[in-house]
């Protein structure tokens, strides 16, 4: 059994209610402790949120949920349930993936769609491959999920086991691209299968083949998008969790935090003082050291994920061409990542992710109108240009983007704006994201599982981490997993015990 934080723990405060922190809430709750969630924003939700532009309802953060269960037992926790609360509309294709060939492929979750559409885009071998890609991933994931990812760490001993050859003889430490490109030989699907290892920070060539987990969650394990907005997960969460009991205290910054020897006794806010037995951390990793008073020691700094720009549009027209997800690729690739990773630059000839949630959800603009979310990645403000810089450089970036769209086929996107917001690594410094990134440490060997910036604290007894930048990382299901750990971490309750009651309960109910 991994370490738990001692002594009491009957109020537990999280600061933080996004959805680290309401996952954690939940879990705590189910678990019989008293929370209370500070929140310095006015809404729950973290880089889940929501901005209303002129009519348009937008989301900040992620634009499709992937995993709903792990969303779901935290609803289970408490005796909820995340389907009565939330509709899930599944997408099909999942994603749209255009190239610069002009050439177009959907990405379908279901085994023989999929299957399908490789044969009708790259022939008999290349579908014959997928398969046996998709049975890859799929066994990548049994192993990864209940060893690797739903685990907490308190040394690298820890992951050493049968589980960890299991990895080693699916290949899980060998490249992630090479191992792609032993089932499929198209470099456009190869891309279509790779691409998430950006979100983890590394290039394709690069990364570990384990992180093909993404691209299981992505394209096997099935896409959702709530109605109402991806806000509406965390919403939905905060609702819960007030039902359950706990007190949400939206609209509070936490200024500092008390502290008795090693153990934490109130977290102060800038409106009041709140006594607790324990605290859950969910802010990006400088902003809670500094809280706790100081980083922890590690032998090498960390290395942090590329940023994002991201261009919310609202406009008058859409494009049929688009799904609710369209990856567009330029027509570069490995210098793509060169540019983001090592040089520092701006992407020459980017690969862009469109979304269109109204294609889905038609209420999340005004009628006739359509929202359009654009993100291109870019360098994170330690290794590209600095926050400052962006003042000058993000109109001038943003007129470019529109240059991209107008000649992947969204002509006369300019002229059809009626709202905008330009998102750039400024706002995520300002947000206090390390590095200005949403996306916080990269996935580096040196920066996975136990290695990873662990979620109890050297010096703190009962302080505990949750978000994407400690264990497992980042993305929606895996921050979810996070929050379920910390609450671990606090409860001290076996995770298969714990998640068997809670189940039970959800069932009863």
């Amino acid at each position: 059994m991994t370490r738990a934080v001692p002594g009491r723990t009957d109020h537990v405060v999280v600061v933080g209610a996004g959805l680290a922190g309401l996952s954690a809430a939940l879990h705590l709750l189910g678990a019989g402790r008293r929370v209370t969630v500070v929140e310095r924003e006015a809404l729950p939700g973290g880089r889940a949120g929501r901005l209303d532009l002129g009519g348009y309802r937008v989301d900040t953060g992620p634009t499709v949920l992937t995993m709903p269960d792990l969303a779901e037992e935290a609803f289970a926790a408490v005796g909820d349930s995340l389907r009565a609360r939330v509709e899930l509309i599944g997408l099909h294709p999942a994603y749209r993936a255009r190239f610069a060939d002009g050439s177009a492929l959907d990405v379908h979750t279901g085994a023989d769609a999929m299957a399908a559409e490789v044969e009708r885009f790259a022939g008999a071998g290349e579908a014959a491959g997928y398969r046996r890609l998709r049975s890859w991933l799929e066994r990548l994931y049994r192993v990864q999920m209940r060893r690797f990812i739903d685990a907490n760490f308190d040394s690298p001993f820890d992951i050493v086991g049968a589980d960890l050859a299991r990895l080693a003889a699916l290949g899980g430490f060998g490249r992630l691209d090479a191992r792609i490109g032993r089932f499929l030989r198209d470099e456009r699907l190869r891309r279509v299968f790779s691409f998430q290892a950006l979100y983890a920070g590394v290039p394709p060539e690069r990364a570990l083949a384990a992180y093909a987990v993404i691209a299981y969650m992505d394209t096997v394990a099935g896409v959702y998008f709530p109605r109402g907005g991806m806000h509406a997960l965390p919403r939905a969460m905060a609702d819960a969790a007030a039902d359950a009991g706990a007190e949400l205290r939206f609209g509070e910054r936490v200024t500092r935090l008390e502290r008795s020897g090693a153990r934490i006794t109130a977290v102060v806010t800038d409106r009041d003082r709140v006594p607790c037995d324990a605290v859950v951390l969910t802010p990006d990793l400088p902003v809670a050291y500094q809280l706790l008073g100081g980083a922890p020691r590690r032998p090498l700094a960390l290395r942090h994920a590329p940023s994002a720009v991201v261009l919310h549009l609202g406009t008058d027209r859409t494009w049929p061409h688009l799904a609710h997800h369209t990856l567009s690729f330029g027509a570069a690739w490995r210098g793509t990542f060169r540019e983001l990773t090592h040089a520092g630059r701006l992407m020459s000839d980017p690969s862009l992710l469109i979304t269109r949630p109204t294609a889905t959800d038609p209420g999340l603009a005004p009628p006739g109108r359509h929202l359009h979310y654009v993100l291109a990645p870019c360098p994170n403000t330690d290794l590209g240009p600095g926050a400052a810089d962006w003042s000058a450089l993000g109109p001038r970036y943003r007129d470019e983007l529109l240059g991209h769209l107008e000649r992947r086929g969204l002509d006369g996107v300019g002229a059809a704006i009626e709202a905008e917001c330009l998102v750039t690594p400024a706002d995520w410094h300002a947000q206090g994201h390390a590095a200005g990134t949403p996306f916080s440490a990269a996935h580096t060997f040196a920066q996975t599982g136990p290695f990873r910036p662990r979620n109890l604290v050297r010096g703190t007894e009962n302080a505990v981490l949750a978000g994407c930048g400690t264990t497992p990382g980042v993305g929606v299901p895996t921050v979810l997993v996070s929050g379920k750990l910390a609450a671990a971490r606090v409860t001290g309750v076996p995770r298969a015990r714990r998640t068997a009651r809670a189940l039970a309960r959800g069932a009863a109910a």
